[in-house]
């Protein structure tokens, strides 16, 4: 079973949400869809606004990351999530 490496960009609403709430709640919907966050980064976008880039290592049998997307945007404060890159792992 060959696994896929996803990057996801998450966009909080405003820079006053606390994004550590944010990436506590992403990791239970994460482990929902079977999956493993591998690394979370924030990332300074503009004006204090910092966004989370978060790798994921998923099933390539799951193959699409929609509903997880889906479930991630439903989260309080968060207003987008955008796939950023997706590889095949090696090894």
């Amino acid at each position: 079973m060959a696994k896929v490496i996803v990057k996801l960009r998450v966009m909080p609403e405003s820079p006053e949400i606390d994004l550590n709430n944010v990436i506590d709640e992403i990791k239970s919907k994460i482990e929902a869809f079977s999956a493993s966050l591998e690394a979370s980064e924030k990332k300074p976008i503009a004006f204090g606004l910092n966004a989370l880039e978060l790798v994921l290592l998923v099933d390539e049998e799951k193959g699409s990351t929609e509903q997880l997307e889906e479930d991630i945007k439903k989260i309080a404060g968060v207003q987008s999530v955008e796939v950023i890159d997706v590889r095949r792992a090696i090894g």
